[in-house]
């Protein structure tokens, strides 16, 4: 993946997370990209579905499913704006997505180092690299301008 393709599919997983903060969820957006192309797109859709399953992670995963007509999605690469979550990454495992790119950290609920070291790469050998900080002011001042909205009461 070229730094090229990685601001490319990262603005993808933005406009997602500006898509969710426009529906009043929480600003986190995903895609997953296999072969060089975006199989799946997802935002968070807990409120609009009642589902705490509506992660934008897992939304991106399902779609990159039926878009492939596999659950397995090898040689994958997740691109989201938020560190995962536990519930996040353990779907990423299963799913067996090979890169996971994430945006901002999440000290509260990141499970990739920030409040949880999750997945020991010796337990997932299919997930091959996970990197982090891309485009984090970016993702991180969607987050922070979507919270003090809220305080406010807009």
């Amino acid at each position: 993946m070229t730094p090229e393709q990685l601001d490319a599919w990262m603005q993808l997983a933005v406009e997602q997370a500006e898509e969710a903060a426009a529906d009043g969820e929480v600003p986190v957006g995903a895609i997953v990209v296999a072969q060089g192309e975006v199989v799946g797109r997802g935002r968070n859709r807990t409120e609009a579905l009642d589902d705490p399953s509506a992660h934008a992670e897992i939304v991106a995963l399902r779609e990159a499913g039926q878009a492939t007509g596999d659950w397995r999605l090898e040689e994958a690469t997740m691109v989201v704006t938020l560190e995962p979550c536990p519930m996040c990454i353990g779907a990423i495992i299963q799913a067996r997505v090979s890169r996971l790119v994430y945006g901002a950290a999440d000290p509260r609920y990141g499970a990739c180092g920030s409040a949880l070291a999750l997945p020991p790469i010796e337990l997932t050998p299919h997930l091959l690299e996970i990197r982090h900080a891309t485009h984090a002011e970016t993702c991180g001042r969607l987050l922070r301008d979507f919270f003090q909205r809220l305080r406010a009461g807009n």
